[in-house]
């Protein structure tokens, strides 16, 4: 799932902005109806606080508009934020319907992670990242939701108030970690060739634009080209922040981001203990595979270590290219689609889905994500992007990478990213119908990431991509289990590049390539890296007590566990008339 700064708590699922909608349906309590009045006004001041924001959802009365990155408009979040937490103490839980009472918990949660991260990470002073303009650019173009005359109008305005965003960054950043400089400078050029490149595109299909956009597309790129230079020459020669957040920090985020009371301490006995299961399981699968790939080969006293990698290895031979990927991508989402069908295992929505390559300005977090169609538009599509290596790799990183990311990898990550992970999953999360909209502007990651991680394991449980497949799902298990052991070692620990190296490339059989670019991943978030590990355990436990309770068979389980929308399991427990985990 696509998950950067700020910006990870923005809503990527259905709104529906209509005030008279909210609250319509049903008899409502007196404080139902009070909750509801401020979760509507929430909503209606986010969006006019953020304009980017409201295209992603699908609302286009803003697309003219950019947000306030100044400290007068991170002062305007902060003051939301509390006035908001204010007025949702001072309607009584009693008489709150179970939908109501849902929403206001997330809704509280949502706006203490937006403070946390204004007043206890200063996130506007320490993460360049967030000033990246190009998305505001690229959602007006990705999708046809207006006329392409329509949506360059936009493109233009929103242009022109690039050198204002990027004036605020220059103001308001301090001393960053280094990395998060040095994956803003490589995003940086991305959106210049966003500008100079990717919107040309558009512009040769709808050339009666080009004399207007002239002017602001040589403005933005002059001031990108300007910021450029101060990132390289100025920020990163004092950025010596501490990329670790501290133990005291990463607990209390932590309880917030997974929206559980999971103490850092349990998690890390959990993962350490899965990790030794995954790594047993692992060889229960490749022994097989080993002997009927060697035929005639001792096992008897080989070390399981030499038997998974062997098995690995061999898998790994069978792999993409730059030039093919998306492609192959695309045919196993094919693959996907008519096997979950065929298999019954889950209601399948219409919504289309595109395989596409990931926008260079988005690069240099996560080799492949998911984003969903905007939330008002109705049949938009989800796009899912995939990383080509960059140009500057030396061939043996780029042979390394392809190894990792092998063609049985391949089925993985389009099981997790789309069918029947991330696409599925936030499809039919579009169709939920609270009272109030709040669950649908902000998701959990913990139930979006679980619920992936638990596809992988159903797809490849119901043979899918065959022993091969459930190889690297196995091993993708031993990524989620080890994601949590890093990021909590590293952000409240002291856990060193090469020990967490170490750690990745022996224990979870990584390339050295993939285990490099977690390591970034690593130090650019905190907390989010959990939130796999968390979500799967917790979907599991969520499934087997829906079906204990209800009997179903799997397709109605998994429809009553998507029914309420990205929630955390807790919240689909309380729903659910399940009992806490």
């Amino acid at each position: 799932m696509r998950n950067s700064q700020s910006r990870f708590m923005q809503c990527l699922t259905a709104v529906s902005l209509a005030v008279a909608s909210i609250g319509a349906a049903g008899a409502h309590s007196p404080n139902d109806h009070k909750f509801e009045s401020v979760a509507n006004a929430y909503v209606t001041q986010l969006l006019v606080l953020h304009p980017e924001q409201a295209t992603a959802l699908g609302d286009h009365r803003y697309d003219t508009k950019t947000s306030d990155f100044s400290l007068k408009g991170v002062a305007a979040d902060r003051a939301l934020a509390h006035r908001v937490l204010d007025q949702l103490a001072a309607i009584p839980e009693q008489g709150l319907s179970a939908d109501n009472s849902v929403d206001r918990r997330v809704l509280q949660n949502v706006l203490q992670m937006n403070l946390f991260d204004i007043e206890a990470m200063d996130t506007p002073s320490r993460d360049p990242l967030g000033y990246n303009p190009a998305n505001g650019i690229y959602i007006l173009i990705a999708r046809d939701f207006a006329p392409l005359k329509v949506r360059l109008a936009a493109v233009d305005a929103r242009l022109k108030a690039i050198p204002a965003t990027l004036k605020a960054a220059k103001q308001n950043l301090k001393n960053p970690p280094k990395v998060f400089t040095e994956t803003a400078i490589q995003q940086n050029k991305g959106a210049i060739s966003l500008i100079n490149e990717e919107l040309e595109e558009f512009i040769k299909q709808e050339p009666s634009m080009r004399t207007k956009l002239a002017p602001s597309r040589k403005l933005a790129v002059a001031a990108l080209t300007d910021y450029g230079v101060w990132l390289e020459k100025d920020l990163l020669p004092r950025s010596t922040g501490d990329f670790r957040i501290g133990e005291a920090r990463f607990r209390e985020k932590l309880k917030l981001a997974l929206d559980s009371d999971l103490t850092p301490e349990t998690i890390l006995k959990n993962a350490e203990a899965d990790l030794a299961t995954t790594q047993a399981a692992m060889y229960e699968t490749a022994l097989p595979m080993y002997r009927s790939y060697y035929p005639g080969k001792a096992t008897d006293g080989v070390e399981r270590k030499v038997i998974i990698r062997a098995v690995l290895d061999k898998i790994a031979e069978t792999h993409p290219t730059n030039e093919t990927i998306v492609d192959d991508a695309k045919r196993t989402l094919a693959a996907a689609t008519a096997f979950v069908r065929d298999h019954n295992l889950m209601t399948m929505p219409g919504d289309p889905v595109k395989v596409v390559v990931m926008p260079e300005f988005a690069r240099g977090f996560a080799v492949a994500y998911c984003d969903p169609a905007g939330a008002l538009d109705k049949n938009g599509t989800t796009f899912f992007d995939i990383s080509p290596t960059p140009s500057d790799w030396t061939p043996q990183r780029v042979a390394s990478f392809f190894r990792e990311y092998n063609s049985a990898m391949v089925n993985e990550l389009t099981i997790h990213e789309a069918m029947p992970g991330h696409y599925l999953q936030l499809a039919i999360a579009n169709k939920a119908t609270p009272p109030t909209k709040i669950r649908a502007l902000f998701y959990s990651g913990t139930f979006v990431e679980g619920w992936a991680t638990y596809a992988e394991q159903v797809m490849a449980g119901a043979g899918f991509g065959g022993p091969e497949t459930k190889m690297q799902q196995l091993k993708m298990r031993l990524r989620l289990v080890i994601n949590s052991i890093l990021d909590q070692k590293i952000h409240a620990g002291s856990m060193s590049e090469q020990e967490a190296m170490a750690m990745m490339m022996n224990d979870g059989y990584q390339e050295d390539g993939e285990a490099a670019g977690k390591w970034r991943r690593a130090q650019l978030s905190s907390t989010q890296l959990s939130t796999y590990f968390v979500g799967n355990l917790e979907v599991n436990a969520l499934a087997r007590d829906l079906k204990a309770k209800t009997g179903g068979d799997m397709k109605s389980v998994h429809d009553t566990m998507l029914a309420s929308g990205s929630l955390a399991t807790r919240y689909i427990r309380q729903l659910n008339n399940l009992p806490p985990q």
